[in-house]
């Protein structure tokens, strides 16, 4: 009897393991029977799927190109600006700089004067007591400025070889910036140049006129200058600025902007307009700036071209490859 439940068992379980195995085959053939998949969202957007890797095309309507932004153009020539992005500070223009040494050493009677405060030339400062003559003496600006540093106070035995007044007049300083080694060879005596600051919004345009004939040991970078106006006093000595350098303009013969380019399985493409939609076209780049992009190859002059939005476009092929689409 034992026997025969055992039996019973053997054959009840060779008939489940028949059932699940044909259900297999059936699942499997449906997924291999070669349907086609429409996919389609609230925009009606049509995708096309051709041979391996990304050669998708896509068709999308005028009215969810509007709504996107996104935006068509015709590859053409056009001008490209190069440029080198600088780092430095605002620093005083040491020709409009007064260091004021006392005449003679003695004791500090009275300071009228503190840092930051404007003077003219011939205000009186402080008043010192000459420490061999006892006669009091005055202490004044030798220029219209402002007061920067300070070195004394009242009852302040001071000497006479070290300066203990510097004031400077700020209506126009310098831009000292800092240039590696590796761009010494691109930046210029005379090139034209935007300083701004993160503490202004301020954006001010000047020319290289210096550029120091030595580089530093520590930093390895050189020294180039550039004069500011600062009637307005926004620019303060001491002020981290930035500094860009217009190096070089090439007119090209197909330029796009640089957005308009994007990376696809690790290549350069910009996505090209044809009669089967747009599609990512793999091109070689030459120069560039911040906004634009030169095309050597992949692109040709008359080609329509997506300028604005392709980084949609890549999503889209992006989201097909995955697997992840949700319309």
């Amino acid at each position: 009897m034992e026997n025969k439940s055992k039996y019973i068992f053997l054959i009840v379980g060779i008939l489940i393991g028949a059932i699940i195995a044909y259900s297999g085959i059936l699942l499997f053939s449906s997924l291999a029977s070669g349907n086609e998949v429409n996919i389609e969202n609230e925009y009606s957007e049509e995708l096309e799927h051709e041979g391996e890797g990304h050669s998708e095309f896509i068709n999308i309507s005028d009215k969810v190109m509007k709504e996107f932004g996104i935006e068509v153009k015709t590859a053409g020539p056009g001008k490209i600006t190069v440029h080198k992005d600088l780092t430095g500070e605002i620093v005083p223009n040491p020709y409009n700089v007064a260091h004021i040494v006392p005449r003679f050493a003695g004791i500090v009677k009275v300071v009228y004067k503190k840092i930051g405060d404007k003077v003219k030339k011939g205000d009186i400062i402080a008043v010192i007591e000459s420490n061999e003559s006892l006669v009091q003496y005055d202490v004044k600006s030798l220029i219209d400025g402002t007061i920067l540093e300070l070195h004394m106070t009242p009852g302040e035995l001071i000497g006479d070889e070290k300066h203990i007044v510097m004031v400077a007049n700020l209506k126009n300083v310098w831009a000292e910036l800092n240039v590696y080694q590796k761009d010494l060879g691109d930046v210029k005596v005379g090139q034209t140049v935007e300083i701004t600051s993160p503490h202004s919004k301020t954006l001010l345009k000047g020319k290289l006129f210096y550029i120091s004939p030595i580089v530093n040991e520590a930093t390895r970078t050189a020294v180039a200058r550039v004069k500011l106006d600062n009637s307005r006093g926004i620019w303060k000595p001491g002020m981290f600025v930035s500094g860009r350098v217009f190096t070089s303009s090439k007119t090209v013969d197909v330029s796009v902007p640089k957005n308009a380019v994007q990376i696809l399985d690790e290549q350069k493409v910009v996505f090209v307009k044809s009669e089967k939609g747009f599609g990512p076209q793999v091109v070689t780049v030459g120069i560039e700036n911040s906004k634009s992009v030169e095309i050597l190859d992949g692109l040709h002059v008359g080609d329509k071209y997506v300028a604005k939005g392709a980084y949609t476009f890549k999503s889209e092929i992006l989201k097909e490859s995955f697997g992840g689409d949700e319309h």
